[in-house]
């Protein structure tokens, strides 16, 4: 049993979980922000209804979030000891801001919102749930810097055989965090957009609450156009800053193993990585990966049959990955398109309906394969160009790292379905009559 095989087991199974978790708090938070804030400024009791009802999911998410997320964060001491001696000076500051800042604030005011409803204006109780919205994403914002700088080191120095920060500000305003950060909270929006869609959906096919549904399914339908739109927009940016300072990982996305110019993409293939060459492919079209890389035709794209061997990340997973976010990118973006279309005849859409209701779990396919193309396109390095990740775990032996693992598949799996259990209960249970909420 290789421990670093089984710690980076490990590590994936915990994080995928986590995030399940994570993107729908930060998507959720803020929609409900808006919801409220209809409510503060018209007296609407529909819209105090309405965000009660997304208010209780909220929680049940959020809670299940920071249990799983707790653990993520013991691991770079259990299982990466030696990652987190030689860059804990520079990753541990941006990790350590995380909950100090941000999340104790997330955590406070979910508190005040939660018990502050007969205490505070309907005004005043809107501004906390902006404050929760707010905090959460600024946690995102500190966990995506330091994932930023796994991405692409800068701010540091090695001295002592160490890892040193010298410059916090270059730290913050890295550009591949940034555009982590961007691309990551419109995907939030996608999914709490969809996850609203989805359960408003199945509301209206039933006929039940259509006033109080039709408008959740309404503003979740532009938050979802918009955000699916600025998702591709902010990827686009990502892949051509990723050709820049990751361009093996570029590689590996597309299946792309001779340096060209006017560089194709291929619709579909099976990379044979032990042969160097794709086994397989098919609809290739010219000069589009030279386009998408350096926004001209005509460009030269590295393949991944330049880099040595030792430093090509696993090109199936990374390529499948990809393909399958973009592919559902590009179908959110139809969904919502066709949604707009019919926003003011949705009781008269009962198929359009039922797609959306069978579309909830597609955003979160689609934010686990965007993670899993960031970590495993990185690969061999643990912080690219930096250190390795055969070099950074822990020395333990395998079966200690087996049995943890096998604990946070069975722990996590209760916790898993205890969660969407409650969540699937309190959804299909739907808000409570306007007589009580008044």
């Amino acid at each position: 049993m290789d421990p670093v095989f089984l710690s980076r087991l490990q590590f994936a199974v915990a994080t995928m979980f986590h995030f399940l978790f994570v993107p729908l708090t930060l998507g959720l938070s803020i929609i409900i922000a808006y919801m409220e804030t209809k409510y503060a400024r018209t007296g609407d009791t529909t819209y105090l209804r309405m965000t009660k009802f997304w208010g209780k999911l909220f929680l049940i998410n959020f809670a299940v979030g920071v249990v799983t997320g707790i653990t993520l964060e013991f691991q770079f001491g259990t299982n990466w000891s030696r990652y987190s001696e030689y860059v804990g000076d520079v990753f541990g500051s941006l990790l350590a801001i995380e909950p100090t800042m941000a999340f104790f604030l997330e955590s406070t005011f979910i508190g005040i919102w939660v018990f502050g409803w007969k205490r505070l204006s309907a005004k005043a109780h809107a501004a906390v749930m902006w404050m929760v919205a707010i905090a959460g994403n600024f946690s995102a914002v500190w966990i995506l810097t330091a994932n930023g700088f796994m991405q692409h080191p800068v701010g540091y120095t090695i001295r002592n055989g160490r890892a040193e920060m010298t410059d916090f500000l270059a730290l913050v305003f890295n550009k591949f965090a940034l555009l982590e950060i961007v691309h990551m909270i419109p995907s939030a929006l996608v999914l709490g957009a969809f996850f609203i869609m989805g359960i408003s959906a199945y509301h209206l096919l039933k006929k039940q609450h259509v006033d109080l549904f039709t408008r959740s399914f309404k503003i979740a339908l532009v938050i979802g156009l918009v955000s699916s739109l600025a998702v591709a927009f902010t990827g686009d940016l990502h892949a051509v800053h990723v050709s820049e300072v990751q361009p093996a990982k570029l590689a590996a996305m597309e299946s792309h193993w001779e340096t060209q110019t006017q560089a194709p993409i291929v619709l579909f293939a099976i990379p044979d990585e032990a042969a160097g060459k794709n086994a397989w492919e098919f609809g290739s079209i010219p000069g589009i990966l030279s386009f998408m890389a350096f926004h001209d035709f005509n460009a030269s794209v590295k393949g991944l049959a330049d880099f040595p061997e030792e430093e090509r990340p696993p090109v199936l997973l990374t390529f499948m990955g990809f393909r399958i976010m973009v592919g559902l990118g590009t179908l959110f973006i139809l969904l919502t398109l066709v949604g707009f279309m019919k926003r003011n005849r949705l009781m008269e859409s009962p198929g359009y309906l039922k797609i959306m209701m069978w579309a909830i779990p597609l955003p979160y396919i689609a934010i686990e394969m965007g993670w899993m193309v960031a970590e495993v396109g990185r690969q061999p390095w643990i912080v690219y160009g930096l250190m390795k990740t055969s070099q950074a775990a822990s020395p333990i032996a395998g079966y200690q790292v087996m049995i943890s693992l096998i604990a946070f598949i069975l722990v996590y799996g209760l916790l898993g379905a205890v969660g969407f259990y409650l969540m699937a209960k309190k959804a299909i249970q739907g808000p409570e009559p306007e007589t009580v909420q008044q």
